[in-house]
């Protein structure tokens, strides 16, 4: 690690990342992720028996244009994930399509990401791993070629920022015996309560133009501008809400023939503060689309943004 590096909690807060002239408040969080996929049993069966998501609710598709699932945790209401059977979509290749590359649950704990690798592995799941420095993470792929993060977050008195107020990460390898370790006697019982959507990532076809739209407009802050080929994004001082790369940017678009991300949500505290959002965006030429959840809006490669405000206290 490089001398030059501060401790995060030694930076003062407004001069960690570089901010847009109008940023998002700390208190947003990430709202539910809905994906197509071939076949719902199929994925069921991975989310449900791999991931250990709780089923909360299931339509038939004589409900409506998809047979769909909507997944949480034990406990709470909030869907995390939806699903939407389309059985001719196509698989996510290798090196993806432009649109998401992976969404990532964060557990509450490093015991927590030891007892789901443990599980993981007496499956015979295939599982990777890396540690970012802020975070412990593992990666798995779905049936339909998705990549889901499982990781938890160190605190942030260990992060490490440059001089410049870079948050740092890193690609070192996982101390997974430690990580094992730390999960002690207690069996996996699915995701654990406090579990929430930590961050998503995207395949984008240009940075310049991502930067136009999730920071410029938008409104998040630039935490890490330094990696090869991606921006990592986020309010409120976090490593990242979003990843931003160019790794697939020869690749197509996602299209309704493929396995996909139909829409993603951000959750921002009020109605004001979502509208200030919509209005930065369409402003910036990005029309946002009434919907009764809220505004929607697609950015340059066709991720759809649905904006959404807490209910009043």
């Amino acid at each position: 690690m490089s001398t030059n590096l501060l401790p995060y909690p030694a930076m003062p807060a407004e001069r960690i990342g570089i901010h847009p002239p109008a940023e998002l408040p700390a208190a947003i969080r990430l709202g539910t992720v809905h994906l197509t996929v071939a076949s719902l049993d199929r994925s069921l069966a991975f989310y449900e028996g791999v991931l250990g998501f709780q089923r909360l609710r299931r339509t038939s598709a004589a409900d409506g244009p998809y047979a769909t699932a909507e997944l949480g945790v034990a406990g709470r209401s909030d869907v995390l994930v939806a699903l939407y059977e389309q059985p001719d979509a196509r698989p996510v290749p290798r090196r993806g399509r432009l649109g998401i590359y992976h969404f990532a649950l964060l557990l509450p704990t490093r015991a927590d990401l030891g007892r789901f690798l443990r599980h993981a592995q007496a499956l015979g799941v295939h599982v990777g791993s890396s540690d970012h420095r802020y975070s412990e993470a593992t990666y798995l792929t779905d049936p339909d070629g998705f990549t889901i993060e499982v990781y938890r977050d160190r605190p942030r008195a260990e992060w490490w920022v440059s001089a410049q107020g870079e948050v740092q990460s890193a690609l070192d390898p996982l101390d997974a015996a430690g990580v094992l370790q730390a999960a002690g006697d207690t069996p996996w019982q699915g995701l654990p309560a406090g579990t929430t959507m930590g961050h998503l990532h995207f395949y984008t076809g240009d940075l310049a133009r991502a930067a136009a739209f999730y920071h410029e407009a938008l409104g998040f802050d630039v935490m890490t501008w330094n990696l090869s080929g991606a921006l990592f994004v986020a309010a409120g001082g976090y490593h990242h809400h979003l990843g931003l790369n160019v790794w697939a940017a020869s690749s197509p678009a996602a299209t309704a023939a493929d396995a996909r991300l139909l829409r993603w949500e951000l959750w921002l505290p009020d109605a004001a503060t979502r509208d200030a959002a919509a209005a930065r965006l369409q402003a910036a030429g990005y029309p946002a689309e009434a919907t009764p959840a809220g505004p929607l809006v697609t950015d340059p490669w066709g991720i759809r943004l649905l904006l959404r405000a807490e209910p009043a206290a």
